[in-house]
This record gives structure tokens, sequence and C-alpha cells, in this order.
């Protein structure tokens, strides 16, 4: 996926939270963060060009992994900015 790596690197506001579940037992020894983030996707018109872009906030759930590393698991709680749309 071409955008993810950016997805990450602008993620903000990093929050830890212990893994409480046996099901995760061991992929996520070490416990989940979450970050903030945010992407945009073009709206097209009907001559096919690029009208506007509209703009969301999300959360990457992420998951601190016994052998150390961190994995990307989930995006959540996907909702779309209200504001202006960035005109083109």
């Amino acid at each position: 996926m071409q955008g993810l790596p950016e997805l990450i690197k602008i993620a903000t506001k990093k929050r830890y939270k212990e893994n409480l579940t046996g099901k995760h037992r061991k992929n996520a020894q070490f416990g989940w963060y979450r970050y903030n983030s945010r992407f945009t996707l073009p709206v097209y018109g009907e001559s096919g060009k690029v009208e506007r872009y509209n703009t969301f906030a999300v959360e990457l759930l992420v998951r601190h992994d016994m052998d150390g590393k961190m994995y990307l698991y989930d995006v959540v709680n996907i909702k779309k900015e209200t504001g202006t749309p960035l005109e083109l």
C-alpha cells in the first residue's frame, strides 16, 4: 500500500495499553499502542478531474510483539473531517 508509510510517519499522540485478553497473549505480549493520523482521498467530478480532497482522521492500532517489533494491526475509528474540503 503506497500511502501507508506516510500514514505512520505523520502519526501523533502515541498511547499505550496493556494486553488484557488471552487471545493475543503471544503476539501482543508487550501490549498495544494507538496513534492518531489522517489521510485524504480525491473526489472526482463528472469530467474525471479531481475537484477536491476529503480528509479523514483515523487511529492506528499497533501491537508490540514478543520479538520486540511493532506491527500495524488495524486502522480504526475512521471519521471524515467535516471542515472545508481541500480545494484545488
